[in-house]
């Protein structure tokens, strides 16, 4: 990534403040009923994250972010999310055996779950051909479905006033403990599926084991223990001082099998993990209006507060909840926020992905960038896969490359204008509120597939 323009702006009035260009107003007034839910109700607090550390790493010469947040949902394709989005490459006719069919409406309630393995993908894939969705799901049409906007109103809210991608691939052809460690790592050590069992990574019982790609990459070989100690971006940025969080939830959850950090020995077995790996979840939005922010963070939601089928159709809530505390705190003008899902779902989609290598990209998710530089009421058509997400920290902190799926692939500059007056933050409507969210318990079967 290079930032000429806004470089050539800062040559030629080096007092021009990028914080300064929109004025701070308001943030603590718009934060206060969250504040006083950590301040003055004690029953809803029962925890407190170590605090962010000062940091003298700036981003590179031109570059107004100092913060990025990836928020990682679950489960769905960009057809079956965004159908009818304007401006963006939807249908609402699928393939199925070389013949059409309707989408039909289905919502984000709906409890009936797809299978979304490797072998599920590639059954769905039938050579490029995207017509292999019901076979993948024993005959069902149920993957011929998209969610009415109704349902995720406040996800459309943040696509319509900021930037959405519609060629955005998940990283791998296969479910979701893969494309987490995509997410951090660009990699997964040939891993292709899910760990069997319900706990996975370094906390799995002993005989635990993950299906690697096999010699044909649409079966899988004989699988590893879901333990690993390859370099992730952590690794990177801790080693430059760079700050970083990662918000999931804890053991006592379900969804603790996404916490893609615990599947990396050296991190979950060092002191990263009882200092940045942070849990449950919520304690990100405690942390950001207590004035903690870390410079890179990673957020997975627990089940009742995903997309997964079957969860509570809080997902739309919880991620506006996570923008609305960032837009109304000090931090919104130094900030990207990311916003995609690990993988398909077993959904249909009709954009035949491209083949990087034998572990994917796999089909299209949704991807949304919320940031005051970035452009505004923006289609993106260009590639991106979750690995970019790697490729845009490196770039923006001046780190070396992790020399995985992260090296070149997919940066996101079509959709920032760090020339563009930065944009004023706009409240994202939500039927539920983050005190809402602070109060909730957490629940929900594992993601076992």
């Amino acid at each position: 990534m290079t930032f000429p323009r806004s470089a050539a702006i800062h040559r030629a009035n080096p007092s021009f403040s990028w914080r300064r260009a929109v004025p701070f107003t308001g943030g603590a007034i718009a934060l206060s009923g969250l504040v006083w839910l950590v301040g003055c109700q004690a029953s809803l607090v029962t925890f407190s994250s170590p605090p962010v550390p000062a940091s003298t790493v700036t981003p590179v010469t031109g570059s107004p972010i100092e913060h990025v947040v990836i928020i990682m949902q679950e489960n769905r394709s960009f057809d079956n999310l965004f159908n009818g989005f304007p401006g963006a490459d939807t249908v609402q006719t699928g393939m199925r055996d070389g013949m059409a069919v309707p989408l039909q409406p289905v919502s984000l309630g709906d409890k009936r779950e797809l299978g979304h393995s490797h072998t599920d993908w590639w059954q769905a894939w039938n050579g490029g051909n995207m017509d292999g969705f019901s076979s993948a799901a024993g005959g069902s049409m149920l993957p011929y479905s998209y969610v009415p906007r109704s349902d995720v109103e406040p996800y459309w809210q943040l696509a319509l006033q900021y930037t959405i991608g519609d060629r955005m691939f998940q990283a791998n052809t296969g479910p979701s403990f893969v494309s987490h460690q995509y997410m951090i790592a660009g990699q997964s050590a040939g891993v292709a599926d899910n760990p069997s069992g319900n706990i996975w990574g370094c906390d799995a019982p002993a005989g635990t084991v993950a299906a690697t790609i096999g010699s044909d990459p649409g079966t899988l070989g004989a699988g590893v223990y879901p333990c690993f100690d390859y370099t992730t971006m952590a690794d990177l940025l801790d080693a430059k001082g760079v700050t970083w969080r990662y918000y999931a939830p804890g053991p006592d959850n379900h969804f603790f099998v996404l916490s893609a950090y615990q599947a990396i020995r050296h991190i979950r077995f060092g002191t990263d993990w009882t200092e940045k790996v942070i849990s449950p979840q919520k304690r990100v939005l405690t942390d950001i209006a207590n004035g903690q922010l870390a410079q890179v963070t990673w957020i997975v939601p627990d089940f009742s507060h995903s997309d997964h089928p079957g969860g509570a159709q809080e997902g739309p809530a919880w991620v506006a909840s996570i923008v609305n505390a960032i837009g109304e705190s000090k931090f919104w003008n130094s900030t990207a926020i990311f916003i995609s899902w690990d993988d398909w779902g077993g959904w249909y989609d009709h954009v035949t992905p491209p083949a990087i290598d034998n572990m994917g990209p796999g089909f299209r998710v949704p991807l949304i960038v919320v940031s005051p530089w970035a452009k505004r009421g923006y289609v993106s058509h260009q590639f991106h896969e979750e690995s970019g997400f790697l490729t845009f920290i490196e770039q923006n902190f001046g780190l070396p490359s992790l020399g995985t799926r992260d090296a070149g692939k997919g940066t996101f500059d079509d959709c920032f204008d760090y020339l563009q007056f930065p944009q004023t933050f706009r409240h994202v409507q939500s039927q539920i509120s983050a005190q809402d969210i602070l109060r909730e318990n957490f629940s929900g079967p594992p993601d076992d597939d």
